[in-house]
């Protein structure tokens, strides 16, 4: 039986750690062509290596907030592989957890920069192949993060940018539509990863105690994305959340 990507070229942002780590080597194994996009190469290679994929993963260096640096992955995509059925937005960053009032200008930029802008940029990227390939369409999905719907304590830059993922989602969904691209999001919760891994340790709650909060596996993220990514275009997951299910959210604790 022929796997779901067979055949299919990805891109996966924030492939070289973490949640696109797990997503990546996931859609390697169902068979999909991946570019693996980070800042540094080194962890990328690294995956490509784990994956034991061989030349269906393509690691490529990039600056998601910077245009040139985007517009050159894309352009590599089209070389290597032709053509591009799914982009995974899924890098980030996020500034220092202290008061509000003691962040720096650049802090905040900075996760603004990554976060958003580069969910825009790599779109806007995405949606340029994808129009013109044949047969043409495709399916974004972008990673909102529980929050988008809630912050945690002292996480103003990250909530903000995460709230602005899910505008992002809903413009792309409907200015996709003439060229049958497809955009959910999937908002993932408490997923554990290198990032994550201190919240085992205890995390600061919205009444100022501190507690050790439930996680779950990243391999259950990557699993989700893989199945909204196997849908066929006419059907789309617009929003996702997948959780641990006894984080602090549903009913605020």
């Amino acid at each position: 039986m022929n796997s779901s990507g067979k055949g299919k070229v990805a891109v996966v942002t924030g492939a070289g750690t973490g949640i696109g780590r797990a997503v990546a080597l996931a859609l390697l194994r169902e068979e999909y062509q991946v570019v693996l996009v980070g800042r540094r190469v080194e962890p990328l290679n690294d995956v490509a290596k784990e994956s034991g994929a061989g030349a269906r993963a393509l690691a490529v260096a990039t600056d998601v907030s910077q245009p040139e640096s985007v517009a050159a992955m894309f352009a590599k995509t089209k070389e290597v592989f032709g053509r591009l059925d799914l982009l995974v937005n899924n890098a980030g960053v996020n500034a220092p957890a202290v008061n509000m009032e003691d962040l720096t200008f650049e802090q905040w930029q900075n996760v603004i920069n990554i976060n958003l802008t580069g969910s825009f940029l790599c779109a806007q990227g995405a949606i340029k192949l994808m129009k013109d390939q044949e047969p043409q369409g495709g399916r974004i999905i972008n990673n909102g993060s529980i929050s988008a719907h809630a912050p945690r304590p002292n996480s103003a830059p990250y909530t903000s940018s995460k709230h602005a993922i899910t505008g992002l989602t809903k413009s792309i969904s409907l200015d996709g539509r003439k060229y049958n691209i497809a955009c959910g999001q999937i908002d993932i919760g408490n997923a554990l990863t290198e990032l994550s891994v201190r919240m085992t340790k205890g995390v600061t709650q919205a009444n100022g105690e501190t507690a050790v909060e439930p996680m779950m596996d990243a391999k259950e993220v990557a699993d989700a994305v893989v199945h909204m990514a196997a849908l066929p275009l006419s059907t789309n997951v617009q929003f996702m959340t997948i959780m641990a299910t006894k984080m602090p959210f549903v009913g605020r604790g």
